[in-house]
């Protein structure tokens, strides 16, 4: 009976973590009403902003490809704001830099995010779909990348098309977080572009760093930092290294043909506005790639 008990509760323990490595309402099938509108459950939006001026970039499709709802992204023109993306994200949005703030918890390290969509533009801005994979370093008080994708949309897709977006791994560890951020349009939206997903989900696994990317780990810190960065290259033999910042909209920011390649290297960030950034830092054994907040 003991035996018995102790099986059960282990199954039920071991489904509980399985659930919890899923992407929170990975199929649009659970929204809530806010009264005049429906919000995705664990997803960020802007309605609550622009529904004063009742206008909506993030609204329940239906049926589902499969289910009976999917999400419907649309960046529209609102009194007052001008075009506003239409953007969400798998936690926490901020309203006022447009940037992610945090995500889920998630464990694992899979090869790929796949889903369906259907996406157009109607001016030049492409929208994308942007993966965050990291842990918490407790020898630098900071967040590290362990994987990331920066997916810029391309053409357009008129009907459901299954996607296979291939994760970029920085790092050997696990991480405890992922941050999923969806948009409709680049950085200049268009009115009415729009993006269309369901069935969201990882698949496949990465064992190693080896893999994916031979370029040696790379420490960058602080994270969030304010006006420079710390980056350690002490580990390099390398003294030709160049660094790019990349922004989550896909365009380069800054760049630094030759940095010191030393166990502090600064880089001044102060000129950049706050949010989410990709540091590419480019060397001889190849390429290692981390992202920071600016605050």
């Amino acid at each position: 009976m003991k035996k018995s008990i102790l099986l059960s509760a282990a199954l039920i323990f071991a489904s509980m973590i399985i659930r919890a490595q899923t992407i929170p309402n990975a199929g649009f099938e659970t929204w809530t009403n806010m009264g005049s509108y429906n919000n995705p459950d664990s997803w960020s939006c802007l309605n609550d902003m622009t529904s004063a001026m009742a206008t909506y970039t993030c609204v329940k499709g239906t049926p589902g490809s499969p289910g009976t709802a999917y999400l419907k992204l649309t960046s529209k023109t609102v009194n007052g704001l001008g075009v506003v993306n239409g953007i969400a994200v798998s936690g926490v949005l901020n309203t006022t830099t447009m940037q992610p703030v945090s995500g889920f918890a998630f464990n694992q390290r899979p090869a790929n995010l796949t889903g369906k969509w259907q996406h157009m533009i109607y001016g030049t801005s492409q929208g994308f779909i942007d993966v965050q994979l990291t842990r918490w370093d407790a020898q630098s008080q900071s967040r590290v990348t362990v994987a990331s994708k920066h997916q810029v949309l391309a053409g357009m897709a008129m009907s459901w098309a299954n996607f296979t977006i291939p994760l970029t791994y920085v790092d050997g560890g696990d991480p405890d977080s992922c941050i999923i951020m969806l948009s409709a349009s680049g950085s200049v939206p268009t009115n009415l572009d729009y993006l269309w997903v369901d069935n969201l989900g990882f698949s496949g696994l990465v064992a190693g760093i080896s893999a994916v990317n031979s370029a040696p780990i790379i420490s960058v810190y602080p994270n969030p930092a304010s006006d420079k960065l710390v980056i350690d290259l002490s580990a390099l033999n390398d003294k030709n290294v160049s660094i790019e910042i990349i922004d989550l909209q896909g365009k380069q920011v800054k760049s630094v043909d030759k940095i010191e390649v030393a166990a502090n290297s600064f880089v001044d960030i102060s000129d950049l506005s706050k949010g989410n950034y990709v540091i590419n830092i480019h060397t001889s054994e190849g390429i290692s790639k981390t992202n920071f907040i600016k605050e």
